[in-house]
């Protein structure tokens, strides 16, 4: 009876054993299935979602003149055409002249954007030129070839218009047409209500006198005022006329071809 039972309790107690061996081995590989909690964690979230939230971009900013110089575009050159601005007597044509846009500060110190047509190898000087009086905060009224006041000299001054090229009609040109300035795209007019000349024709100040007198001021050019350092640094001529012109500079008159690396070599 003796032996029987403990032949019953030994193989309960290893009934008992097996078991526990069996769970306790089974009880980790359960736990090492299950993620352990974390709240704190700062993992990244995964590559693959995306977010619906709207990217935002900076506005663009105006630096500097930011100029840009390109051949007449064919709208342009119709109007040029159309207005007279440009005739067939006219010392250069399309091929020879250029259109620079670039910015300007204006007399309120907003930015704009403005236009200028003029020779090809008188663009270099005049893209240097307007960018330094840009950073000067040099003020310009406005900025817009000719034949938008339909190739009218006067109309552009009274608007106190910059402008570089103008082929002159009859009545309004102070020169012969193939020795002009202005028709070869070698001069420019800044300010002309601040910067009036002396018209030999009427004996007045066109386009007023209002500003004739003044001897400095915003926009305003007179001898030594940094508008005439910058022309004559680089070789052009400020009014070049026997009477007063403060608005005007050329490279020379008659006008010439001009190599520009070579005069720049002779300076130096």
């Amino acid at each position: 009876m003796r032996s029987t039972l403990k032949a019953g309790i030994g193989i309960g107690a290893l009934i008992t054993l097996i078991v526990i061996a069996v769970l306790g081995g089974r009880a980790p590989t359960i736990a090492s299935a299950l993620p352990a909690a974390n709240p704190t964690s700062t993992s990244s979230p995964s590559p693959m979602v995306e977010s619906s939230a709207p990217v935002e971009v900076a506005p663009e900013v105006a630096t500097g003149v930011a100029a840009r110089v390109r051949k007449i575009p064919d709208r342009q050159w119709r109007r040029i055409v159309s207005t007279g601005t440009w005739r067939p007597e006219c010392p250069v044509g399309r091929l020879e002249l250029r259109r620079i846009e670039l910015n300007y500060r204006t007399f309120d110190g907003e930015v704009k954007r403005g236009q200028l047509v003029a020779h090809e190898d008188s663009v270099e000087d005049l893209v240097e030129i307007f960018s330094a009086l840009f950073e000067a905060g040099f003020p310009i009224e406005r900025m817009k070839p000719v034949e938008r006041y339909e190739g009218e000299v006067l109309r552009s001054l009274q608007e106190n218009n910059t402008s570089a090229f103008n082929c002159r009609k009859a009545g309004q040109i102070n020169a012969l047409v193939k020795d002009s300035p202005h028709a070869n795209g070698r001069a420019v007019d800044i300010n002309p209500v601040q910067n009036p000349w002396r018209d030999p024709r009427c004996d007045c100040w066109q386009p007023g006198r209002e500003f004739a007198k003044v001897k400095d001021g915003p926009g305003v050019i007179r001898k030594g005022s940094l508008p005439v350092q910058l022309f004559e640094e680089r070789g052009w001529v400020w009014q070049n006329i026997k009477v007063p012109d403060y608005m005007h500079f050329d490279t020379g008159y008659p006008s010439q071809d001009r190599n520009v690396e070579g005069e720049r070599d002779r300076e130096s």
